[in-house]
């Protein structure tokens, strides 16, 4: 099967092209040096090119805090970027996966949030990845939407990694704890989405490591790991904040934990709780150190 993977440079798309090498498919990556998402004729001449059966789509404008005044920038790369990809796969008939977030809902709710729950996007981001949703539905046939949340991995910047470095380096770190979500190693959902395309049961998914934390919680736990697994001095002492103490552009959801009910409706394989995500990531880490510093 040939898989075109755009956003390749990025932590997921990397994970997603070694992944799905190995499994034996032919990956074409691309990064936004090599297919200019936002340019139709330039992906529709790509993707015709290749031809793959699969289009699975990473590229995005994930700068939160950055669109709220680029507004045009995120609308540019999330919702036209995505429709050009959907125009290109649907004319050569291949089938999309389109990766989304967490940020399509508002964060008010207690519970967690099902699939078909109404989508109520309180950022620019969050509007512009619900835009690029609404362009799949609309023009392709045989369409995956899976939406994620808090994704680290072993390319690139994370959370994870940066509370790493500032465990080491500060004595002090405050970190919200009024925000809870659900960590996802980008390997996991690699996985996951290799496991979805096999199938036909079209349709949005919430994908991310089960169980739920605040950041507060989930730092601990990657201090808690890294002592115990990579064998670091984390000397930081880790206090507790709200998100008023620390205000940002960007409204933040309070509660973006998403509930998997289309993995089970569909009888599908869930991903691991985020406590063994994390522990796979530093163990992980340990075997490809260079990894870390990048």
């Amino acid at each position: 099967m040939k898989v075109l993977i755009t956003g390749a440079q990025g932590q997921l798309g990397q994970d997603m092209a070694r992944i799905f090498s190995r499994a034996g498919h032919e990956v074409f990556s691309y990064g936004r040096e090599e297919l200019n998402i936002t340019d139709l004729d330039h992906s529709l001449h790509v993707v015709s090119t290749r031809r793959p059966d699969w289009v699975i789509h990473c590229a995005a404008y994930t700068a939160v805090d950055a669109a709220e005044t680029d507004v045009e920038g995120a609308y540019l790369v999330n919702a036209i970027g995505t429709r050009n990809m959907a125009l290109a796969a649907e004319k050569i008939d291949a089938k999309i996966v389109f990766i989304s977030t967490d940020y399509v809902y508002s964060g008010t709710t207690e519970r967690p949030y099902i699939e078909y729950d109404s989508p109520d996007p309180q950022s620019v981001y969050g509007k512009s990845k619900l835009t690029g949703e609404q362009m799949v539905q609309s023009f392709c046939s045989r369409w995956f939407i899976v939406r994620t949340s808090w994704l680290f991995g072993l390319n690139g910047n994370n959370f994870v990694k940066t509370m790493l470095r500032l465990g080491q380096e500060k004595p002090k770190l405050q970190v919200v704890n009024d925000q809870k979500g659900s960590p996802t190693y980008t390997v996991d959902l690699a996985l996951f989405l290799l496991s979805i395309i096999s199938t036909e049961k079209y349709g949005i998914y919430h994908a991310s490591n089960s169980g739920s934390c605040t950041w507060y919680e989930f730092t601990g736990a990657i201090f808690e790991e890294a002592r115990e697994q990579l064998g670091l001095d984390i000397t930081a002492e880790l206090q507790p904040c709200t998100t008023a103490e620390f205000p940002r552009p960007a409204p933040r959801p309070a509660n973006s934990v998403m509930d998997h009910l289309a993995i089970r409706l569909n009888q599908l394989e869930d991903l691991p709780h985020w406590r063994d995500g994390l522990k796979q990531f530093m163990l992980d880490i340990k075997q490809h150190p260079e990894l870390y510093l990048k």
